[in-house]
């Protein structure tokens, strides 16, 4: 739930300047937190985790993914937990992992969030001491694919949120990297494998979702952006613009971009409709759990609040 806000004493207009011109093309590099946890593993060789840990921490913190420069205070928030299933005390390894980023709003202390998901095939190899080797243009190995991939759209997601269709050739390099892993023998790369990696990427490239990344553009510059200036004036423009997710193809309602979205907003948009009126609250219930039935009990706050 978004709490109080400061009030903005900039014009609005010198407000959208300030922002875009400090975070389009800017933050494009990763602030990643990195844990890895091993609950079910006996006898573990912590001293091998933990030289894991860090390996995969500067492999995502220490390279530039996009061709832009940022300052450190610039960088994508983000996390990777990762939780080993089983070692076989060598180099295999399988694997789970939670990834999670957030975006800043604009003159407030709150953080967006912009993913959560969950990938239960993440499993690769990886020997103590192993060079992270890693090319855009040919496989290599699946930890460093796993990683670049998520990476890449983090930054996609984080872009889109500040240009619209920004996340375009972010999308494009994720893409390339499932195209790459095609023939790997790991899990998650493949269409017929159910909703994963291959149809995250296929969602957010495919035009039947353009609906859904123009929603998340104008959800956050014209909405969340300038609830510092204006709270109830953001709401009412972010509740406008609940129509948008209704012309995503109803058949694609199931796809893995929806519930990647929903996952990650739908506890946000309980918090900020819940500031509105009776009427706007029924208005957003109806269309959020129209579109997003899965979450229906987290909505039902909105139509039963006084």
């Amino acid at each position: 739930m978004i709490t109080a806000v400061r009030i903005l004493v900039w014009p609005s207009a010198f407000v959208l300047f300030f922002l875009l011109s400090a975070r389009l093309g800017v933050a494009q590099d990763l602030n990643a937190r990195v844990q890895i946890l091993s609950p079910q593993v006996q006898n573990t060789n912590k001293r091998a985790l933990e030289v894991l840990e860090k390996a995969v921490s500067d492999f995502l913190n220490n390279r530039t993914w996009s061709a832009n420069q940022v300052q450190p205070q610039e960088r994508i928030d983000c996390s990777f937990v990762i939780t080993i299933n089983s070692w076989d005390g060598s180099s295999n390894f399988t694997a789970q992992a939670q990834i999670i980023s957030t975006r800043p709003v604009f003159n407030t202390s709150y953080n967006s969030p912009v993913l959560s998901i969950s990938d239960n095939n993440f499993d690769f190899s990886y020997t103590e001491g192993q060079l992270m080797d890693y090319s855009d243009q040919q496989y290599m190995n699946n930890l460093t694919s796993l990683l670049a991939y998520y990476a890449y759209i983090i930054v996609g997601l984080d872009a889109d949120t500040f240009e619209q269709n920004g996340g375009t050739p972010f999308y494009t390099a994720a893409q390339n990297i499932v195209n790459n892993a095609q023939n790997t023998g790991f899990t998650g790369w493949r269409s017929m494998e159910g909703n994963n990696r291959f149809w995250l990427v296929n969602n957010l490239l495919d035009r039947r979702y353009q609906p859904l990344r123009d929603f998340i553009y104008r959800f956050h510059i014209g909405g969340l952006d300038t609830m510092s200036e204006n709270v109830q004036h953001a709401r009412k423009t972010m509740i406008d613009l609940l129509p948008i997710l209704k012309q995503v193809d109803r058949m694609a309602q199931g796809a893995v971009f929806n519930q990647v979205f929903f996952t990650a907003k739908s506890d946000e948009l309980v918090g900020i409709f819940s500031g509105m009126g009776q009427q706007e609250r029924v208005q957003a219930y109806n269309i959020l759990a129209e579109v997003d039935p899965a979450n229906i009990n987290k909505y039902e706050t909105l139509r039963n609040s006084r």
